[in-house]
């Protein structure tokens, strides 16, 4: 338990523009529960502070976007962390937390004992759920700059508009002394076991293990990526032949075209990505993982 005396001072994180405003109400709703509780906390929003001094731990109130940019601004912050379900997908949170309601998890973040979870580096960045290259970065290319829909509606429309059309690029893969070379239809670097709202591309990863999960798939054909999406949703592909799921700490990934991929849901491009792992570098308040 972190501080019995209720001597607690949270900052509360978040951007308007988060969950399509849905961070905004929970943020209300979070204040009111604090002030209730007569804990003292302060609101940033949109212009967060240089530094948490002062604060004995931070909550960050939106989606993977929203943790993206904090980890980004903040990668060495050693104050504990909260975050709550304010987002569109949340895969981080429900990773966390799971399905659980906002009193309940207020009541978790400020009785826990905080938890060591790793943080993804990614070229000169940081990411804190993972990476998706190749067919996930052309549907994080076809979301960019569009208003969101909650959960993984509008991850799967943009995934629907683009699985009988996206042509597999060419990449050349070197981790662990390997070097892999071809043609993939998906190349995931993942810290947590869920992506793009409720997809399960890496279904046993964990965010406490030290470890990155590789999750790659062949350059299947229009057909055959209809028939196994279902089965990459639920998390039921590890086995199939066409997959490779190795665990790393290290791994470097070129291409013959320009990379497109996401960063925690994030579009970016780049010419080649050196993708590693910081063991247990943030502190979170949540239950420990099982």
């Amino acid at each position: 338990m972190l501080n019995p005396d209720n001597e607690h001072r949270v900052a509360l994180v978040t951007h308007s523009s988060a969950g399509v405003g849905r961070a905004l109400r929970v943020t209300d709703q979070v204040s009111s529960l604090l002030t209730v509780k007569d804990i003292g906390h302060e609101l940033f929003t949109d212009e967060w502070p240089a530094d948490f001094y002062g604060f004995t731990m931070v909550w960050i109130i939106g989606g993977d976007g929203t943790m993206n940019q904090f980890v980004n601004r903040y990668p060495e912050i050693s104050i504990p962390i909260g975050l709550l379900n304010g987002g569109t997908g949340n895969d981080f949170h429900w990773l966390l937390y799971g399905e659980t309601t906002i009193l309940d998890q207020v009541d978790l973040m400020l009785q826990s004992t905080p938890v060591p979870i790793d943080l993804g580096t990614c070229n000169d960045g940081y990411f804190i759920n993972g990476i998706g290259i190749g067919f996930e970065g052309a549907v994080a290319c076809a979301l960019n700059g569009k208003r969101k829909r909650p959960g993984k509606t509008s991850f799967m429309l943009a995934v629907l508009q683009k699985i009988l059309s996206y042509r597999c690029a060419d990449y050349d893969v070197r981790y662990n002394g390997r070097r892999m070379s071809g043609r993939f239809l998906l190349l995931d670097l993942s810290n947590g076991s869920r992506a793009g709202g409720g997809f399960h591309v890496a279904p046993i990863a964990r965010p406490d293990d030290g470890y990155l999960d590789l999750v790659t798939a062949g350059p299947l054909n229009p057909l055959q990526r209809l028939r196994y999406l279902p089965v990459i949703e639920r998390g039921k592909h590890l086995h199939l032949p066409f997959v490779c799921h190795e665990r790393l700490q290290s791994i470097s990934i070129e291409s013959n075209t320009v990379l497109q991929y996401h960063c925690d849901g994030e579009y970016a491009e780049a010419r080649r990505l050196e993708i590693g792992v910081l063991p247990g570098q943030l502190r979170f308040l949540c239950k420990p993982l099982n």
